[in-house]
């Protein structure tokens, strides 16, 4: 009887070690979990600072000289009236701000996913209000890609939500 006790409590104690080196084992993968949660989200925070800095140097303040700052050299282009690359911004650019004065980016909305950062601005177009939006895709923490959207702001609209 003392043998089967001994044998019961043995099994006890096994059962609760090894129970213990599961639950260690998954508290170390739920840490390791976390703390890929965390770097993640800090590098989405830092992708969408990113681009509205880049947003407001560039096309707020015409600082063409962001353009070497915040686009890789490499940059493509997926509007239709500007070439790839980083000197072709460069050069659109000064042709754009020639005479423009500075100018308050507005931001409406800015989210991210892993590496594509979408922003929504109200901007002008001349005497016309107008809602842009920008995808941007980071790589190496410079904007390497770029896709955009514009719809001017009509005067009247079919539905009472409005644009911003």
């Amino acid at each position: 009887m003392h043998m089967t006790k001994f044998k019961i409590m043995k099994h006890k104690i096994l059962g609760f070690l090894l129970v213990s080196a599961m639950l260690v084992g998954c508290q170390q993968g739920l840490e390791k979990k976390l703390s890929e949660c965390e770097s993640e989200s800090h590098r989405i925070e830092a992708n969408k600072k990113l681009v509205s800095d880049m947003y407001q140097e560039l096309f707020g303040d015409k600082n063409t000289e962001a353009i070497k700052k915040y686009i890789a050299e490499d940059y493509i282009q997926h509007n239709p009236m500007a070439a790839d690359g980083r000197q072709a911004l460069i050069d659109l650019a000064t042709k754009w701000f020639q005479g423009a004065p500075k100018e308050k980016i507005d931001i409406q909305h800015i989210a991210a996913d892993k590496d594509l950062v979408f922003i929504h601005l109200k901007s002008r177009m001349g005497t016309k209000t107008v809602s842009v939006i920008d995808i941007f895709r980071i790589k190496d923490g410079k904007i390497a890609e770029h896709w955009d959207v514009m719809q001017e702001v009509p005067e009247k609209s079919a539905n009472s939500h409005p644009m911003f």
